[in-house]
């Protein structure tokens, strides 16, 4: 059993019936009253986001988690496929247990977050930059360009990106995975 002092990033907890991953939390001490944590949780179930706020010294159950890596098959239509690197043994994820998926190429590692307690897969995690090859991009119009210009590329997973104007088809480019 942890406390709201516990609270960090990637942190897994049980409630109301539902197993959440903290994406961000804020200690905050106001000079009046009680300190308190404010947090975002995100279900691993369904993918919803929730603002919510623990009081200090609040219980929270911690959920006991291990990470593998694994490596990214295919997807189709229900979801994403992958392998354990260590026993070979393959394993299935829902769509919306993995953020910015439109990033993720075959044969690429990627850590997926299990319960410790039966090895229940909670989430995914992609690495968090990728290089990939560009396959088409629009042609870049130069001219009153005294900023940063950009134009419209798709990259060989088909997710779309915005490239700066030198960028052409067959480049490789780094892509931040989380902010694309």
């Amino acid at each position: 059993m942890a406390t709201s002092n516990d609270i960090k990033k990637g942190l897994c907890i049980e409630s109301s019936n539902d197993i959440f991953k903290v994406i961000e939390f804020l200690h905050v001490k106001p000079g009046k009253g009680p300190a308190f944590v404010r947090t975002k949780l995100k279900s691993v179930t369904n993918g919803k986001v929730i603002d919510n706020t623990f009081s200090a010294g609040h219980k929270i159950d911690e959920v006991k988690v291990i990470t593998r890596k694994f490596q990214y098959l295919y997807e189709d239509d229900n979801g994403f496929h992958f392998m354990n690197n260590d026993d070979f043994s393959q394993i299935y994820l829902n769509k919306e247990m993995i953020e910015n998926s439109q990033f993720m190429k075959a044969g690429e590692e990627v850590t997926i977050i299990l319960k410790e307690a039966d090895e229940t897969p909670l989430s995914a995690e992609i690495p968090p930059t990728v290089y990939l090859d560009v396959i088409e991009a629009d042609p870049g119009v130069k001219g009153n360009t005294a900023t940063n210009a950009l134009k419209n590329a798709i990259v060989e997973t088909g997710a779309r990106v915005m490239v700066p104007l030198f960028i052409e088809p067959g480049d490789k480019i780094k892509i931040n995975t989380e902010d694309g």
